[in-house]
């Protein structure tokens, strides 16, 4: 018979104090940093897809980004257990090195091969350190505001995703592809050194459940005979393969449509500010209403906008910035509401253990969902309603499992309280 975990109760937790706000000001700036180039990425793929690599498919410039989508969740098998027993100072100083050479190596990026070893896998290995380890560094120092702290810390990336944009659209044309993306680096390394110097547990760690051995840095997937995380996880799956197809091709498909370059560009930036807000507001709504019923909500506006202002937008510009923004807004708590409900369902101790053995799961979705959605635009001659569909029944399937996880919740609410 499987049993529920035993979660802690709110007082174990500092819930604020000088350390824990410091945590937060630290995981910002290195989310800024760290998950800028996640949230920039749909300019480097227009820009690699209409320069370096023009002679090369969608589908095929796709497996680059989406090989980078898999290694941010699925490095997290190794990186979660380490986290639960060493802490976060060698993890982030470890992965901000990863992205520095990253930003470094890109200018020098010619063939294909090239761009899939430094974005695909260094960019994707740093990046996935930064993704897990400050959010579960919150995680030991908040529970009643989880949803809020992390939302906070997790609006950094969208700024980040906002801003260097910016700078390489304004760069590029005038220095270069190759100083634009080192001038980017270095504001990444600043923000990834402030980062490494404030994200720290100086409370005691708990220790794991069971002594570390080789299976700690295996995926733990008799979590998933319980139907609630189960569910979860293959709803996260769903939404993912949804989440980046808008983030990676909204600049091509701005082009596509005959908007100008400059503007095109700068739909990834509108789609980051709508995010900016997105992310750290319905956290805070969350620790009010429900984490996974914000989850619900913000999940249906992704729908509404992916089939009801995209869908029908046909290239039209005022159309396509709304879509941007709504859809940022939406789309934010994908990434700073789901690790807050896998939190719900696990004791903190375990917490990086079932926070990486979900996004396991994940990032088969993360590296199959922008290839596809590449060899479909491929398929409908250059025309995007294909991928634009493709993303929505993602959405769609996503929401169902949502919506059973919470009716089974209340279902054995109401069991317990007979």
């Amino acid at each position: 018979m499987h049993h529920e975990p035993k979660l802690d109760t709110h007082s174990s937790y500092p819930e604020g104090g000088r350390a824990a706000n410091l945590v937060v000001l630290g995981s910002f700036s290195a989310i800024m940093g760290g998950l800028g180039l996640m949230n920039s990425i749909g300019v480097y793929q227009a820009w690699i897809a209409t320069h370096q690599l023009s002679t090369i498919s969608e589908g095929q410039i796709g497996w680059i980004f989406g090989l980078y989508n898999f290694l941010v969740f699925f490095c997290g098998i190794q990186i979660g257990p380490i986290f639960d027993v060493r802490g976060p100072r060698l993890l982030m100083w470890l992965g901000s090195s990863l992205l520095v050479l990253t930003f470094v190596l890109m200018g020098f990026c010619r063939a294909y091969w090239h761009f899939l070893v430094v974005i695909g896998i260094l960019g994707g290995m740093g990046t996935s350190f930064i993704f897990i380890v400050p959010v579960a560094t919150i995680g030991h120092y908040f529970c009643r505001r989880r949803g809020a702290a992390t939302g906070l810390a997790m609006s950094g990336g969208s700024l980040g995703g906002v801003v260097f944009p910016l700078v390489l659209e304004t760069l590029a044309p005038r220095l270069g592809f190759a100083w634009a993306t080192r001038i980017v680096g270095l504001v990444t390394l600043v923000l990834l050194v402030l980062g490494c110097l404030l994200v720290r547990l100086d409370i005691p760690s708990k220790p794991p459940v069971s002594p570390p051995s080789a299976k700690v840095f295996l995926p733990d997937l008799t979590i998933l005979a319980e139907p609630v995380l189960a569910l979860t996880t293959l709803g996260v799956f769903f939404i993912e393969w949804g989440f980046f197809i808008p983030l990676e091709y909204i600049a091509s498909y701005a082009l596509a449509s005959g908007i100008s370059h400059r503007l095109a560009f700068q739909m990834v930036v509108f789609l980051n500010a709508g995010s900016f807000p997105g992310r750290w507001l319905p956290g805070i709504l969350a620790d009010r209403i429900g984490r996974f019923n914000t989850l619900i909500l913000t999940n249906v506006l992704c729908l509404i906008s992916v089939l009801g202002i995209w869908m029908p937008a046909n290239g039209n510009i005022v159309a396509t910035v709304i879509f941007s923004v709504v859809f940022g807004f939406g789309s934010g708590s994908n990434i700073s509401l789901v690790p807050v409900c896998v939190g719900e369902l696990c004791p903190v101790e375990n917490y990086g253990r079932y926070y990486t053995t979900v996004y396991t799961i994940v990032s088969f979705g993360a590296l199959t969902g922008v290839p596809i959605a590449g060899e479909i635009i491929h398929r409908c001659r250059g025309k995007y309603w294909g991928l634009i569909a493709f993303a929505g029944c993602a959405y769609a399937a996503g929401l169902s499992c949502f919506i059973t996880v919470k009716w089974l919740q209340n279902a054995r609410s109401k069991k317990s309280s007979v």
